[in-house]
C-alpha cells in the first residue's frame, strides 16, 4: 500500500527497484519502531517458559555445524547494521553500487568505501569465529 501511495515520488528516469526497496526498507524501520514502543501483549509466566518450544539451534549445534553458510551467517550477525545492510544489498541481493546509493540516499563514494570496509570486517569476523578458516 505504501508503494502505491508513494508512486507520485517516483521521478522519471529513476530506477524502480531501488525506489521500491527504499520504501519497503523505511516501512520496515517504521514498523520496528512502532513495535518497540508497545508493550508485549502476551506474557508467559516464568514457570511455563521452559515449555515453550525453541526452534533456534543450541550453541552446541552451532559449534558443530561446519558449513560455510552457517559461518557466514554468524559472521554477518556480528557486523554493524550499516555494514550488514551493504553486504546484503550488494552481495546477496545483487544490487549495483549506484542502486544502493539511491536506495540508502548516500553518495556513491560513501557506498563504495562502506562496501570495502564491510567486506574487510566480514573477513575479520569469519577469521575470529573460525581461526582455521582460510589457513
Amino acid at each position: 500500500m505504501n508503494i502505491y501511495r508513494q508512486l507520485k515520488t517516483l521521478r522519471e528516469g529513476d530506477a524502480f527497484l531501488p525506489w521500491m526497496l527504499r520504501i519497503a526498507r523505511n516501512s520496515c524501520i517504521d514498523r520496528l519502531r512502532h513495535l518497540k514502543s508497545r508493550r508485549p501483549e502476551i506474557l508467559v509466566p516464568l514457570e511455563h517458559a521452559a515449555e515453550i518450544e525453541n526452534d533456534s539451534p543450541s550453541p552446541e549445534e552451532l559449534t558443530f555445524r561446519g558449513s560455510r553458510t552457517e559461518l557466514l551467517q554468524r559472521a554477518l550477525g556480528t557486523l554493524a547494521s550499516g555494514y550488514r545492510e551493504i553486504i546484503m544489498l550488494k552481495d546477496i541481493q545483487g544490487l549495483k553500487l549506484d542502486e544502493i546509493s539511491d536506495l540508502l540516499t548516500l553518495p556513491l563514494g560513501t557506498v563504495k568505501s562502506r562496501s570495502h570496509r564491510a567486506r574487510l570486517e566480514l573477513a575479520q569476523a569469519v577469521r575470529t569465529l573460525d581461526p582455521s578458516y582460510g589457513a
